[in-house]
């Protein structure tokens, strides 16, 4: 309504200023006002789902912005046939052409404000053009006004040969470009499912890697379709459970969805570590490597590397407990630095299966084992290892209208 309104006010206004300037504004409403139907339209049509299209109308608001662009163009084109055109004698400007105007551009300030607003809290980016375009239409709405002002005072200003009138009416072209190259570039980036932001993916990384049983994401990739993002992350996982890996795919969902705004659907592609290696962390009562009855009070750990074709021992380095002084949860910060420190597998004369440092290693994906061993060659040969059945799965949560409509 505003923009069909501001389209009959500035044609009435150039029918008698006979200005090129008002002229080019006019033109410029009036596209604007076919396309802001179109975006209207194209708002509704996008959250419909049916049997042909299971999956959602989402980048029906891509193609929405990138007619806006081809109609913005049009509207240039208009514009500088108008200017190269069109002989007349100088505009002929009354105060009410100036007030009129400058009511039009407070109109299309307020207007775009509130639609970029709404677009960025929305992730619209239908919205998001339709607030950028208004920005570049306060700025082509100011030259107008300014271009109007000679007539109304009545100067007689031309450079070269070209009246002040002409050289505002090209700066509207120019505007208008601009603006339309803007729209359409971003529109088709996503019809051709170009990458989501690349700060969006780096969240989405971070997000991943942070769980202690992810090993490492080896490819994430992600694309838009409207204001909804579809991701897809392929990970290794510290384990070779099918039932915890799923268990961990579907936290790993939740986070991202709770983190990163209009996700509609998450791919978690998943399979277990590929090792050759393990390696164990036994607590010691000291360098003469003699096994600790206790965990978290434990003055040295081992850690030991073992190569599990032949469960043969190729490196054992002896570390000091960093928390083995702190007076508040020390087996849960000793669990936590172990876990950062790689191990898969921790020997102990402790029970930790119901405290915090064994739900800290568990969820980690760290085997826990108690020993007898009094010494820790002793522990590292009698400990329990073996490779885990590979697993491979892939999950893809839909939202509840993606499922009715399948």
């Amino acid at each position: 309504m505003l923009n069909l309104g501001l389209a009959a006010m500035k044609g009435i206004l150039a029918f008698y200023s006979s200005s090129l300037a008002v002229t080019a504004g006019a033109i410029d409403s009036g596209t604007d006002a076919v396309a802001s139907l179109l975006l209207l339209g194209g708002l509704k049509l996008s959250t419909k789902k049916t049997p042909s299209f299971p999956l959602g109308l989402y980048k029906i608001e891509n193609v929405i912005s990138v007619f806006v662009a081809l109609s913005i163009f049009f509207a240039g084109y208009e514009i500088a046939r108008e200017v190269l055109t069109r002989e007349s004698g100088p505009p002929e400007i009354s105060a009410l052409v100036v007030v009129l105007l400058f009511v039009g551009v407070l109109a299309i300030f307020l207007f775009g404000r509130y639609a970029l607003a709404v677009g960025r809290r929305t992730g619209s980016p239908t919205l998001i053009a339709e607030g950028r375009h208004r920005q570049v239409d306060v700025l082509s709405s100011l030259v107008v006004l300014v271009s109007v002002f000679p007539g109304y005072f009545g100067w007689d200003s031309s450079f070269f040969g070209i009246s002040v009138d002409q050289i505002a009416a090209a700066l509207v072209v120019v505007f208008i470009a601009r603006a339309g190259w803007k729209l359409l570039s971003d529109g088709m980036r996503v019809l051709l499912d170009a990458s989501v932001d690349f700060d969006t993916l780096a969240l989405v990384r971070k997000i991943v890697e942070h769980h202690p049983m992810v090993v490492e994401v080896t490819s994430l990739t992600g694309r838009s379709a409207g204001r909804f993002r579809f991701l897809r992350a392929d990970v290794i996982l510290r384990t070779g459970d099918l039932q915890k890996a799923h268990q961990i795919s579907e936290i790993l969902e939740s986070m991202i969805r709770e983190k990163v705004p209009h996700v509609e659907g998450v791919m978690i592609h998943y399979e277990p570590q590929s090792r050759t290696h393990t390696c164990i962390a036994v607590p010691l009562v000291d360098s003469s490597e003699r096994v600790s009855a206790h965990f978290g009070e434990s003055p040295y750990f081992a850690l030991v590397t073992v190569r599990l074709s032949d469960q043969s021992v190729e490196k054992k380095v002896l570390v000091e407990n960093p928390y083995k002084n702190v007076e508040t949860a020390k087996g849960i910060r000793v669990a936590e630095w172990l876990v950062g420190k790689s191990v898969d597998h921790v020997l102990m004369k402790e029970d930790l299966s119901r405290k915090g440092p064994g739900y800290v290693l568990s969820n980690a994906g760290v085997q826990s084992t108690l020993t007898a061993a009094e010494n820790l060659d002793e522990a590292v040969a009698q400990a329990p290892l073996h490779q885990k059945a590979p697993l491979k799965e892939e999950r893809f949560e839909e939202s509840n209208a993606d499922t009715e409509a399948a």
